[in-house]
Formats: structure tokens, C-alpha cells, sequence
């Protein structure tokens, strides 16, 4: 097949899955606020397996910040938040353990000021990076190290050691 075709598939799939993952965890009101669980966010481990998941998490990210009503501010910061996050996850490849953590440190970074600034939200920037890594250390260290080990002996064959 294709490298090409088959890194966009990959690519889409990934972000579809991230839109849908974030629709539930908005469904019942975690995708949003200072404290988010954003289920999708455990799909940034996927840059350990494949590089297709780096335009599909940016992708999907934007594409779920547009659909879920999301300021203008939030859909372009979040969404590089994320892309930074999925790079560096790309870049610790090698460091299993180490995979969740560019995404936990660009949200906890990125996203108090969006809050901020786009939202309004007045409880101190500090504060809000605290809560905002909280919800990213379950999303992604948690959640996503789950989902790695998961997918760890199957992962590979999966994504064809696209590295």
C-alpha cells in the first residue's frame, strides 16, 4: 500500500477518534473549564507509534474545538497546544515513560491563558495551570500510558513502524 495513503488514513482515523472521544467527554461536561478530562487527550501517546498521529491529533483538536463552540482564541491556541504536545510526544518517542508529558506541560501552559483571556475566567493563571494539568496528567499519563501499554505489542503491527 501507499505510505502516503496510508499515513493520511491513519492521520484521519486518529482524528476522528479524538472528535468523537472529546464529544462524549463534552457530553458530560469535562471537555471545558479549568479542570478538563478530555478523554481524546489519551490518544497523544500516539506519536510514539506512529507520525500520522501528529497532524491527526492537531486536526482532530481543531476540528472538535469548532464543533464544540469553542472561542476563536481557544480554536487556535488549543489547537497548537496540542500540535506542540504531539510533537514532543513524537520527540520522546524513545522514552516510553516520558511520551505524556509534552502534552500535560503545553495544555498546562497554554490553556490557563485561553481561559483567561478568551473565557474570562478571573481564578489566578498559577491556579489554572494546576487544575489544567491535573485534568491533563489523567487524560494523558493515565489514560493514555493505559493505552499504550495496551496497545504496545499490537501497536506496532498496527501503524506498520511507520517511525
Amino acid at each position: 500500500m501507499n505510505k502516503k495513503v496510508l499515513f493520511i488514513c491513519h492521520a484521519a482515523m486518529i482524528a476522528a477518534l479524538y472528535v468523537v472521544l472529546t464529544l462524549v467527554a463534552s457530553s458530560i461536561d469535562l471537555a471545558s473549564g479549568n479542570i478538563q478530562v478530555r478523554f481524546s487527550e489519551a490518544l497523544t501517546i500516539l506519536p510514539f507509534f506512529t507520525p500520522a498521529a501528529i497532524p491527526g491529533l492537531a486536526i482532530g483538536c481543531l476540528i472538535s474545538n469548532l464543533i464544540t463552540g469553542c472561542v476563536p482564541l481557544d480554536i487556535l491556541f488549543g489547537t497548537i497546544a496540542t500540535l506542540i504536545g504531539a510533537l514532543g510526544s513524537y520527540a520522546l518517542r524513545r522514552y516510553k515513560w516520558l511520551v505524556p508529558l509534552p502534552p500535560i506541560l503545553a495544555n498546562a501552559i497554554i490553556v490557563p491563558w485561553v481561559l483567561r483571556l478568551g473565557y474570562g475566567m478571573s481564578l489566578p493563571i498559577p491556579f489554572m495551570m494546576l487544575t489544567v494539568g491535573a485534568g491533563e496528567i489523567i487524560s494523558c499519563y493515565v489514560l493514555g500510558m493505559i493505552l499504550l501499554l495496551a496497545l504496545e505489542k499490537s501497536g506496532k503491527a498496527l501503524f506498520h513502524n511507520q517511525n
